[in-house]
């Protein structure tokens, strides 16, 4: 009987939301061998991101403390491995704060991104997903955003994630390695990011400080949950891809206003003291992808968890985990 070598997969931002979780559920199938790499930084609670990586604790599972910027250690690693699939989930986040620390952003998201691109390329990679974001289609009027709909970033955050999507087009055409981006909408839910809308108000209610509600909350986003954000990512991996470059929103193309959602947390949440601010410089209006390419694609009727579920369990993932935050 000849038992069929498992293939091996590289997961960068490892010890993010999107990459822990995505690990978590490839892991939990062990039918792939995972590798996860994170540089581990201080731009929010570095407790939370220790606790996600004791729940990978796998015989299918290695993990190392690696910045993409770190170029010799990252030549290291994919020469001791011979990946077959690299996800990059490994970003500087956060659109305000690229108004702080714009530096961050080049070094990961421009540098770093470019040094990985260069490990793909050199070491054969069968298949490149990348994170993107529906944050490179900018403040626009026409909805819902398709894939092919212009693009227009307007802060750094954005530039740097369209500057990826080009990036990767053109390396493709001088590899045979398939290279998707990913646009994610709002991925919301369980062990989400402190720095996003949902946590940092349950945070703000558990701590008693005041929640920075921006433009009165007039804002609608197209909130998607974790489970199935995860779904669609592990079934690309498993579907086979004919095109060397192909881009995918990842959404539910059902947007929501900021202060439904508020209102919903708040049955299972006190209520935090709101600070109303102007709207921020970085913040579109709306967000609202259509979703139809991927489904068209998957050949298949993606549900999508309804929102008022999705709050539910994030709220009561919180309210059992808050401790982490203190």
């Amino acid at each position: 009987m000849v038992i069929k070598k498992k293939k091996k997969i590289l997961i960068t931002g490892v010890a993010g939301f999107i990459g822990f979780s995505l690990a978590k559920k490839i892991i939990e199938s062990n039918n792939y061998n995972v590798i996860g790499i994170d540089n581990l930084n201080s731009y929010y609670i570095k407790k939370l991101k220790y606790k996600r990586l004791t729940l990978l604790k796998h015989k299918n599972f290695k993990f190392y403390k690696i910045d993409l910027i770190e170029k010799s250690k990252l030549f290291n690693l994919f020469k001791k491995h011979k990946f077959d699939i690299v996800f990059n989930l490994a970003a500087q986040a956060g659109v305000r704060y690229s108004f702080k620390d714009p530096k961050s952003y080049t070094n990961s998201n421009i540098i770093g991104f470019i040094n990985l691109i260069e490990m793909i390329k050199n070491f054969k990679i069968d298949k490149f997903f990348f994170a993107s974001s529906s944050s490179v289609y900018g403040d626009q009027k026409t909805y819902p955003k398709k894939e092919s709909s212009e693009i227009n970033p307007i802060n750094l955050y954005s530039l740097s994630k369209a500057s990826n999507e080009q990036f990767a087009n053109s390396v493709s055409k001088t590899t045979n390695t398939k290279m998707i981006g990913l646009r994610f909408f709002t991925i919301y839910g369980p062990w989400g990011r402190p720095d996003m809308m949902i946590i940092k108000y349950l945070i703000s209610a558990y701590k008693g400080v005041g929640f920075p509600l921006f433009n009165n909350g007039n804002h609608f986003r197209d909130f998607t949950y974790i489970d199935d954000a995860i779904n669609i990512c592990i079934s690309l991996l498993n579907k086979k891809i004919i095109k060397k470059f192909d881009i995918f929103n990842i959404c539910s193309s059902k947007p929501i206003l900021i202060t439904k959602i508020l209102k919903d947390i708040n049955k299972y949440s006190k209520k935090p003291l709101i600070k109303k601010k102007r709207r921020d410089r970085a913040d579109v209006y709306k967000t609202y992808g259509d979703n139809k390419k991927i489904k068209n694609f998957l050949k298949k009727d993606i549900k999508f968890t309804s929102y008022y579920l999705g709050v539910k369990n994030t709220c009561n993932w919180f309210l059992e985990n808050k401790k982490i935050f203190d």
